[in-house]
């Protein structure tokens, strides 16, 4: 068995019946150093409203931006090895 300390994911979905409970998960999770993610979503299931909220770690955020803008770069590389002529269709 390994002592080692679990990795933090890079992304969680954290979702429940919307009360202090959850909100005190998303709390943890902010203070974990995890940020926000787009809104929060919710649903009636005929009972309850179930909530959810995307969140992330900065690096993560920061490593897709970079993988985005390498990308970026390559296609207008790529592009600028093109010839176009004037002509084609929009």
């Amino acid at each position: 068995m390994s002592d080692a300390p679990e990795e933090k994911l890079s992304y969680r979905l954290i979702s429940g019946p919307d009360n202090r409970e959850f909100c005190e998960r998303i709390s943890t999770a902010l203070a974990e150093g995890y940020v926000l993610h787009g809104s929060p979503a919710a649903a009636f299931n005929g009972t309850s409203v179930i909530v959810a909220q995307a969140v992330v770690l900065p690096a993560a955020i920061a490593s897709a931006d970079a993988a985005v803008a390498t990308a970026v770069d390559d296609l207008e590389a790529a592009n600028e090895d093109l010839e176009f002529d004037g002509e084609g269709h929009a």
